[in-house]
Order: C-alpha cells, then sequence, then structure tokens
C-alpha cells in the first residue's frame, strides 16, 4: 500500500471517529428529550453579562438552593469533598417541582417513588457544617436566545413567572425542553 493511500485511510478513520463522537452526544441529549422524565421549575433571574457570547440568560430554579435538611444523614466514611449531589422532585399542587431529599455521591437511599425523579447537579461546595442551604448547578443555568432578546426576558423575570421544562434522563441529567412565560411558550427545544 502506497504512503499516500495510508494517510487517506488514517484521514477517514479519524473523520469517521469524529461523526461517531458527535452523533453520539447529539443522540444523547435527544434521548433526554425524547424518553427523559419532565419536570416543570419556576425560574428566577439572575444578572448575567458576557458580551462576547452572545445573548444569553443566566437562570437560578426554585431547586438551585437546597435546603441542608434535605440532604441524607453524612456517612461518616463519605469523602467531605464530594460535590455531585442528587436531589429527589416531586410535584407540587400548582405544578412546579419541589426538592423533597437530597444526597450526595449518589441517589437517596431509597428509589424515587412514583411521581418523583433524581436530578443530578453539582454543590457549590463539599459538606460542611452549620449551612442552611447548598446551592447546586443542574447544567441548565444558561438559555441562549436570538440577538437582542436577552435583556428583555431579564426585565420580564423581575416582574411575573417564568418556568422552564426540563426533561430528566435515568441517570438523572437535565436538559432543558422548553421555556415559558407563565402559560405563554416562548421557546420549544428540538430533538435535532
Amino acid at each position: 500500500m502506497t504512503a499516500s493511500r495510508k494517510l487517506i485511510l488514517a484521514a477517514l478513520a479519524i473523520a469517521l471517529v469524529q461523526i461517531g463522537i458527535l452523533s453520539w452526544m447529539i443522540v444523547g441529549r435527544a434521548m433526554i428529550l425524547r424518553s427523559g422524565q419532565e419536570v416543570v421549575l419556576e425560574v428566577q433571574p439572575v444578572d448575567p453579562r458576557d458580551l462576547l457570547r452572545g445573548d444569553y440568560v443566566r437562570l437560578g430554579y426554585n431547586i438551585s438552593s437546597v435546603p441542608a435538611e434535605l440532604f441524607a444523614k453524612d456517612d461518616p466514611a463519605a469523602d467531605p469533598d464530594e460535590r455531585t449531589v442528587f436531589v429527589r422532585l416531586r410535584a407540587g399542587a400548582d405544578g412546579i417541582w419541589q426538592a423533597v431529599a437530597a444526597a450526595y455521591g449518589a441517589p437517596p437511599a431509597s428509589g424515587p417513588g412514583a411521581g418523583e425523579v433524581d436530578m443530578r447537579g453539582t454543590a457549590d461546595y463539599g459538606r460542611g457544617a452549620g449551612v442552611a442551604s447548598i446551592g447546586v448547578d443542574y447544567g441548565i443555568e444558561r438559555f441562549y436566545l436570538p440577538e437582542g432578546q436577552g435583556r428583555p426576558i431579564e426585565d420580564a423575570m423581575r416582574e411575573r413567572k417564568f418556568r422552564m421544562k426540563v426533561a430528566v434522563a435515568g441517570d438523572g441529567t437535565a436538559q432543558i425542553k422548553a421555556f415559558y412565560d407563565g402559560d405563554a411558550l416562548i421557546y420549544s427545544e428540538p430533538l435535532y
């Protein structure tokens, strides 16, 4: 086999690997959106500004600050620096999902009951004594918008209630599915 033929085959193999990785990422996200448990969260405004990344709204949720008493009692052998948390959610009477339990490192010991889901996130800091609540980032805190629409939505969030429909996979990974101004749909995420 000639050197140029080997080079072409190597380039083709590399291209196929790259396409495979990108496809895996897209299909994984689409599977969460298609078959993940849907939860509705109340959106809370957070002041962002990043002039280099385009228009986006930085979001906080009603579950972004989890009361410390909802966390399972610490296992003495547990890593005190563990920051992965699982927050168990249940729908409230108003349709907004609320935190009902939480644990570091793995979902709460008793599996989620009917109408419950465990969402994975990252705590702002590890375990600590004397804190009232733990800040949690779920990876769904930025929502990108067409140019010029970020500021009006930020301003409107201070005046009225916004909601986010989120799909949660079995492993707790969350993806934004739809964004609502009250009951009015602003944006719905396409599968692909």
